[in-house]
């Protein structure tokens, strides 16, 4: 233990444990870190290496007794109808069912979709109503024949603190140093701050700032790998994180049929994954965002107020210097359509992502830091019950160009660092300060963007600055873009010039209207200055109907006007271009995405089919192939493959146990590989009773791994509701899914 790690236990006894204890552990599971961490500070609050070692093996085992795997599903209700009860680790839903005028509960890995539960347990937490909550769960059979149900909840238990200290945590948080304590809070999600840059430690506070700050809207775009949706998933049980599928306004913001808040209403964050991948079918979501995003209310047929932060993450895929340095583009390029520069300008801050590492075990923590759930608990209680707006208004002083959303956005990231590095008052001038410059760059990043993408000078004024506790006014820049001159003074798109139609029975053009010349900055640039050549005026359409092609100017001369030019700008030819040509489909791209429970729109062809092109030889590996449900799911994915045509052989590994059908099994099976040989493709199947790992590999060198398998899908309630047959239309179960090249 050093320094830290002892002041830490002395402050925070028993709110504390070694983070490589979680290391160790959460690599052979897949279970949440705040659920490892509940087990861990449990049983492994100690400082005795014996004592640890035990811990460790009670957590393994409680792991092995009370954790159900989705493939043990049987067993576990089998081990509750045995023993009359039984108790769980699961994620917990619960859903009103109108015909029935009743509740159900479901938990996600025990595989029952019909578990009575009293009314306390959901009213206590509403949570268990809009995407479930992790709880210790004990489960009671019921014998009574009459009762259309065979369990029932008979205790649950949040995985989560049931009271939180908040004058207790900011009297410990004075015991410390303001680097000691952002050392602390690295610390406890994982990381050590001794192997990180000064500035990449800011990213990742900044990455909290959702979790603090009440309706605070940013973006990270950067690599892949490098832990952007951790803090949501794994981190915190009061943020969600949605593929970008889930854009639809009932999900988020309003359910006019159930008349219900959607998820803004029940979490402190709702974050998007994957943010380039976000389908909007109806217009009216983004309008309801961007109400949402301004003020943190909205209407759709009722009054709605919320505080729910909205986080985007995604990946960026194209060389940040080459996108700072072009006049084309922008670093907002990977946001689909529908984020037009109103959605842009209520973002806060824009977090470089690509300045963060990649996760490695190299980053990771052996020291102490907080248990995950109890620093939750401290953000959470400050989401809900501090406000340093004020504060930060009495002590800051912004420069002229620092307009209205940038007021707001810049006073709120610095309210979020003060919360999570200085709950307990406030920070020295020094340290105020940073947080200030931190807050205008992030805000700047957005605006620069914004300003590339306007074609008036609505956003022009990006040199935004504040003046420091001695008065002098400090301008603050963005590293990847101080000295891009594209970014810092762009080009503003010019108005086509208006053409007059063609008269005459020769079709001879009329007069056109005259083009304006370049800015005066641009025909006389100042001495020693390198500026580019003005660019090509846009060409009218040619008479003919196709579009007309662009003739570039000679290159400058020294004078800055192109050589042998007339004195008055006169228009560029016309000349008629080939017939437009269809673009190539797009290729396929890795993609790596999480589908929660209850999602839609996830069938096998919408997950596989951009890669099945051309492919020949499909390899699925998935050891629960063998019940009847599940092999049919395998035939509905052989019809998703065969649809290209260019397959000819499908080989399947699956596994079998003692409880298996295995001649009932392979007739159905048999069956399959008969009716494919009619379409001369080969069915191979391999029984390995060892299997574990699902996998499906294409021979074009793609690969897709569903956590799952085939058996990602809910079963229906009725084989005769929407859903039934048309998997894409069916609820799913949670699962991960990538996809990769091999």
């Amino acid at each position: 233990m050093d320094a830290l790690d002892l002041k830490l236990n002395a402050t925070f006894d028993g709110k504390v444990l070694r983070k490589d204890l979680l290391h160790r552990i959460k690599k052979g599971t897949n279970v949440p870190t705040f659920v490892l961490e509940f087990l861990l500070a449990k049983f492994c609050a100690s400082n005795d290496q014996a004592e640890l070692d035990a811990g460790m093996e009670a957590v393994l085992s409680t792991l092995q007794e009370n954790y159900v795997r989705p493939d043990e599903a049987n067993a576990a209700q089998s081990k509750v109808a045995t023993k009359g009860r039984h108790r769980f680790i699961d994620k917990v839903h619960v859903r009103y069912v109108e015909k029935e005028k009743r509740h159900w509960a479901a938990l996600e890995n025990f595989n029952s979709q019909r578990i009575a539960i009293g009314e306390k347990f959901y009213r206590d937490n509403d949570r268990l109503l809009e995407g479930g909550i992790w709880a210790e769960v004990t489960l009671a059979h019921n014998d009574i024949e009459e009762d259309d149900y065979a369990f029932s909840i008979e205790d649950l238990r949040p995985i989560q603190l049931t009271r939180f200290d908040f004058a207790g945590y900011t009297a410990g948080r004075a015991a410390f140093t303001r680097d000691e304590w952002l050392a602390v809070v690295l610390r406890s999600v994982g990381l050590e701050p001794d192997k990180l840059t000064p500035r990449v430690r800011l990213h990742f506070i900044a990455r909290l700032a959702a979790l603090v700050e009440a309706n605070y809207n940013y973006i990270e775009l950067g690599p892949r790998g490098t832990g952007k949706s951790y803090f949501f998933s794994e981190f915190s049980p009061y943020a969600t994180l949605i593929s970008g599928g889930q854009a639809t306004k009932a999900t988020l913001f309003y359910n006019n049929q159930r008349r219900k808040v959607g998820l803004v209403g029940f979490w402190d964050t709702v974050a998007f994954d994957e943010v380039s991948g976000i389908k909007v079918k109806d217009p009216d979501t983004i309008q309801i965002m961007k109400d949402f995003m301004a003020n943190g209310r909205f209407s759709r047929g009722a009054e709605v107020i919320a505080d729910a932060s909205l986080s985007f993450v995604g990946n960026i895929d194209v060389s940040v210097q080459q996108v700072v340095n072009s006049h084309e583009h922008d670093l907002f390029q990977p946001l689909p359509p529908e984020f037009d520069l109103a959605v842009m300008d209520r973002f806060a801050a824009y977090i470089p992502g690509w300045e963060m590492p990649k996760n490695s075990s190299d980053f990771l923590t052996s020291r102490y830091g907080f248990i995950t759930d109890y620093l939750a608990e401290a953000f959470h209680h400050q989401f809900q019950h501090t406000n340093r707006y004020e504060e930060v208004s009495k002590r800051l002083r912004l420069g002229a160009a620092v307009e209205g959303r940038d007021e707001k956005g810049i006073k709120k990231t610095v309210c979020a660092f003060l919360k999570i590095l200085h709950p307990q008052g406030p920070p020295s001038d020094a340290e105020f300060e940073e947080y200030v410059a931190y807050a205008l760059e992030c805000r700047r990043r957005v605006k620069e963007q914004m300003n590339k993408r306007k074609p008036d000078d609505e956003f022009a004024r990006i040199n935004l600055s504040y003046f420091t506790a001695s008065g002098e006014e400090v301008v603050v820049y963005c590293p990847e873009s101080k000295h891009a001159a594209a970014t810092q003074e762009p080009r503003r798109r010019r108005l086509q010039p208006e053409v007059a139609q063609p008269g005459g029975s020769h079709g001879a053009p009329t007069a056109r209207s005259p083009v304006a010349p370049p800015a005066a900055s641009a025909v006389a640039p100042q001495a020693g200055s390198v500026v580019a050549p003005p660019a090509a005026p846009r060409v009218p359409r040619a008479t003919t109907g196709a579009e007309a092609s662009t003739v570039a100017p000679p290159a400058p001369d020294v004078a800055g006007a192109p050589a042998g030019a007339p004195s008055s700008l006169t228009p560029a030819p016309t000349i008629a271009a080939p017939p437009a040509v269809e673009p190539p489909p797009a290729a396929p791209k890795e993609q790596h995405f999480t589908i929660l429970y209850g999602d839609t729109g996830y069938s096998y062809e919408s997950i596989l089919g951009p890669y099945l092109m051309g492919v020949k030889t499909i390899v699925i590996e998935d050891p629960y192939i063998r019940l009847p449900h599940q092999i049919q799911n395998f035939v509905r994915f052989c019809e998703t493959v065969l649809k290209p045509g260019s397959v000819r052989k499908i080989s399947l590994i699956t596994g079998y146990d003692d409880k298996t059908q295995v001649v009932d099994m392979a007739e159905k099976l048999d069956e399959l590989k008969q009716s494919l040989l009619e379409l001369d493709v080969e069915l191979e199947v391999q029984l390995n009773p060892n299997l574990h790992d699902r996998e499906i590999r294409l021979d074009n060198g793609w690969v897709i791994k569903i956590g799952r398998g085939l058996d990602f899908y809910q079963k229906p309630g009725s084989w005769f509701e929407v859903g039934a047959n048309d998997l894409n239309m069916r609820k799913c179960l949670e699962t991960k899914v990538d996809i990769f090249r091999a």
